[in-house]
């Protein structure tokens, strides 16, 4: 079989009913489901199977609900092939589940560190003063100009680089909707304000990523057993205390998504697995390269469909 790399849905992936027949039909997911309901103290399967969805995408529950569902897909698939993954990699909050999936964090710390990670984010700014912009169309020199231009109305920097074509940016609101004009006049196909409830990857979030560093402090990070590719450097590491700062960092940072691919398809993996909800991952990863094959996780149909590639029926 051809190498290949797990990868994990960030924030944004969310949606209500997602994980239920995963539950319903596999042992490995449901203990998942169980043990996040038990560690957290609340039902958040409940919440993830049934809604309401305003309450489902609250950052504080978001992030820990996204994880959890990743977590079960990726034990569901493990509970029918022996998983060997050349790379692990997750978008922002997907990170997190990428450290549960090559042993740095255990179920527990995670889901406790991606609540408080949620709560935080979710806090760090008074309601309408910061958001996010998704930009397609305009290359990473174009938007560097955008951005160059814009700053003079406040604080916006790029958020994530996915892929080539689409790029987001963060900031305050009015320095945002001037970059969205600027990204529009210099020829960009789309600029589509995302609904999120902050300047998140952005230096407004430097504060917030102190008080975060106190709680990532507390929780046991061992060495990698799967390379892992970080979203601050799109390097490898794997040392628990690099794991530690960077994932500090990447509340302020940018997600540097397109060269984390380019380097796990680089070293030899061919095949992207997707774990979690969604397939937004498998999208990037082609638009990144056409040639590289993709399979996602997210219920117990692409589960079968994804062990096919595993020579597994």
């Amino acid at each position: 079989m051809m190498e290949y790399a797990v990868i994990f849905p960030g924030q944004g992936a969310q949606s209500v009913g997602m994980g239920l027949d995963l539950w319903q039909q596999n042992a490995a997911a449901k203990e998942v489901f169980d043990q996040a309901d038990a560690i957290l103290g609340f039902g958040l399967s409940k919440l993830c199977f049934e809604g309401p969805e305003d309450e489902l995408k609250r950052t504080e529950n978001a992030q820990p609900a996204i994880l959890m569902v990743s977590i079960a897909a990726y034990r569901a698939l493990a509970s029918q092939v022996e998983l060997s993954p050349k790379y692990v990699a997750g978008h922002s909050l997907g990170e997190y589940s990428a450290l549960v999936a090559s042993g740095v964090l255990d179920l527990h710390d995670a889901l406790r560190l991606v609540r408080k990670r949620g709560q935080l984010m979710a806090a760090a700014q008074p309601p309408g003063e910061g958001s996010m912009l998704a930009v397609l169309g305009l290359d990473q020199k174009w938007i560097g100009a955008v951005v160059g231009q814009a700053s003079s109305m406040g604080v916006v920097e790029i958020a994530n680089l996915n892929c080539p074509g689409q790029i987001v940016l963060t900031g305050q609101i009015g320095a945002l909707a001037e970059a969205g004009r600027l990204a529009s006049a210099a020829g960009a196909s789309r600029v589509i304000e995302l609904q999120v409830s902050g300047a998140f990857h952005s230096s407004l979030m430097r504060p917030m990523a102190t008080e975060f560093a106190a709680v990532l402090a507390t929780a046991e990070i061992r060495p990698a057993r799967i390379p892992i590719v970080a979203n601050v450097t799109a390097r490898e590491t794997a040392e628990p205390q690099e794991i530690r700062r960077l994932l500090a960092e990447q509340i302020y940072s940018s997600v540097r998504w397109e060269d984390s691919v380019r380097l796990m398809a680089g070293n030899g993996a061919g095949l992207f697995v997707e774990c979690g909800p969604g397939k937004v991952l498998s999208g990037l990863v082609k638009r990144v390269d056409q040639k590289l094959k993709t399979a996602n996780v997210n219920d117990v149909n692409t589960l079968k469909e994804t062990l096919a590639f595993f020579g597994e029926v």
